[in-house]
């Protein structure tokens, strides 16, 4: 008698592990949620957090520039000799500025950092 329970007893252990194993993976078929619907968004979803700063306005309104401005770069590239100066490209690190010489075309860079240093010329 004790062997038929201990048999009983170990088919009953089997079969509710397997049950479970497949009674969970059935379960979450059927109760798909996405988000929970019974809450909606937080109250203050659109106000920003207390300890948020504001960035600062873009350049140029009321505070001076940090880097080169073009528009020296081509009048210092004037003095140097340039004749139709223009800026084609402008770099984190350089301002490049084209233009003619007695030579023929000619480019030149100057330093983006504050009073346009003269960094090369081609």
């Amino acid at each position: 008698m004790m062997q038929f329970l201990a048999k009983a007893g170990l088919a009953a252990m089997l079969t509710a592990g397997t049950l479970a194993g497949t009674v969970a993976p059935a379960a979450a078929q059927f109760n798909i949620i996405i988000g929970e619907p019974d809450r909606g968004p937080p109250p203050d979803y659109r106000r920003p957090p207390p300890d948020y700063r504001r960035p600062g306005p873009p350049p140029g309104y009321g505070r001076p520039m940090r880097g080169c401005d073009p528009r020296l770069a081509e009048d210092m590239a004037r003095d140097y000799g340039f004749r139709r100066a223009r800026v084609v490209d402008i770099t984190p690190r350089r301002v490049i500025v084209q233009g003619w010489t007695r030579r023929g075309p000619d480019e030149m860079s100057f330093g983006n950092v504050r009073g346009c240093p003269a960094l090369r010329r081609y």
